[in-house]
């Protein structure tokens, strides 16, 4: 059932079944139920070199792109795509292919400028600054992960004594229109890392209801006066290490 509003974002519908569904275009399943998406291509090519992962399955179409699965354990890797309706349209076709625990690990711009390059933060939700996840959940300005799944996270990382933050993101469609003003709001607001994927992705594990968790590093400075990008893209050993933190967290959920 639909209401119509005075903004067509805002016209969320109830109905559960669209015309296209992700089981309308892909039958097949995976032989995991478990998978991390990672941005980091270049530890997925150091994994590839050391045979740690290799391609158990090739999505094909417009953005062709392989599913890798680990040799030593039953987890999937994939290369996440970039923006909640990719990174989210994805999500759902790989619910339908089996998936059901998922880890998500990427960085992010920071809000306060004393987080550190390389700290993590494990994602309590985010602020649904984008259009994606409004089609899947009705509206609200804050989306949240499920604490129970948020929760075990947490105490896998202290068990394994990983530092690690934990709060809140502005998920944002417009990386050249974070204004200063409008990152000021949404540190008020609560946000500690700007990034593009978030909403999106909490909004298809509610709406299809399986584990998703979220770990974001601490990237580029936004909260500055001038832009830095502390060479966050460069940083292979952090980026590397959270890939095998994360096999290690998805088994765990």
């Amino acid at each position: 059932m639909i209401t119509k509003k005075e903004f067509p974002i805002l016209e969320f519908d109830t109905e559960k079944v669209a015309k296209l569904n992700p089981t309308n275009i892909i039958s097949d399943k995976l032989s995991s139920n478990k998978l991390i998406i990672t941005f980091f291509p270049e530890a997925i090519n150091k994994l590839i070199e050391e045979k740690a992962i290799e391609q158990c399955y090739f999505i094909g179409g417009e953005n062709p792109f392989p599913i890798y699965k680990f040799t030593d354990d039953d987890v999937c890797i994939v290369l996440g795509q970039v923006g909640g309706p990719s990174c989210g349209g994805n999500l759902d076709v790989f619910y339908a292919m089996g998936i059901n625990k998922v880890m998500f690990c990427g960085g992010g711009g920071v809000l306060d400028r004393n987080i550190k390059v390389g700290q993590l933060l494990l994602v309590d939700g985010a602020i649904r600054d984008e259009g994606f996840s409004y089609h899947y959940i009705e509206p609200s300005r804050y989306i949240y992960t499920d604490k129970k799944v948020t929760d075990k996270l947490a105490a896998s990382l202290e068990a394994k004594k990983v530092p690690y933050l934990r709060g809140i993101c502005w998920t944002t469609d417009a990386l050249f229109r974070e204004t200063p003003e409008k990152i000021e709001l949404r540190k008020s607001e609560g946000a500690k890392i700007v990034e593009m994927e978030q909403a999106a992705c909490i909004a298809v594990s509610q709406f299809r209801g399986f584990d998703y968790g979220a770990l974001i590093y601490g990237g580029d400075d936004v909260a500055s006066e001038e832009w830095n990008s502390r060479g966050w893209n460069t940083r292979q050993g952090i980026r590397y290490n959270l890939i095998l933190l994360c096999k290690e967290l998805v088994k765990e959920m």
